[in-house]
């Protein structure tokens, strides 16, 4: 039993939260800083996998978490071949280990387009578990806008 199962089902369209979405959009392209490198998309998607992760394991534990990751891998793939999640099993590295050298390949549009599509396939996959209530809940303070760099926005 080497490879851990990934369970096959949709996901409605009423999980899909434009709002979502593009709050998941902007945290990333905020962590990733202005005019990204891969390695910067690859650390601020990480990063807030990271803090997801940190919000969710108290919820539905470890296994959960890495189920749902190994799934949104899964579902991202069909839109980004070379995410494809099927050669990661127990023994494998880490997932998002691999993740982070397969975004890091990239050129920064697509890494960060991948980062960001991931993200939120998780957490629709997320909302269509649990519901997009307590999916907002649980995630929305990852997606709170960072404050703006010294010099940006309104002054102190």
């Amino acid at each position: 039993m080497g490879r851990t199962e990934v369970f096959d089902f949709p996901m409605p369209n009423a999980d899909h939260d434009p709002l979502r979405h593009q709050a998941i959009r902007q945290a990333l392209a905020q962590r990733a800083g202005a005019g990204p490198e891969p390695c910067a998309v690859a650390e601020a998607t990480l990063g807030l996998w990271g803090q997801m992760m940190h919000r969710l394991e108290p919820v539905i534990g470890h296994r959960g978490v890495e189920v749902l990751f190994r799934r949104a891998l899964n579902l991202t793939s069909g839109a980004f071949p070379w995410l494809d999640a099927g050669d990661l099993d127990e023994a494998a590295a880490d997932p998002p280990v691999r993740l982070r050298a397969r975004l890091e390949a990239l050129e920064a549009a697509p890494c960060l387009e991948a980062g960001a599509a991931l993200l939120i396939t998780l957490t629709d996959l997320l909302a269509f578990l649990v519901g997009a209530s307590l999916t907002e809940r649980l995630l929305g303070p990852v997606w709170e806008a960072l404050p703006p760099a010294a010099g940006e926005g309104n002054p102190p």
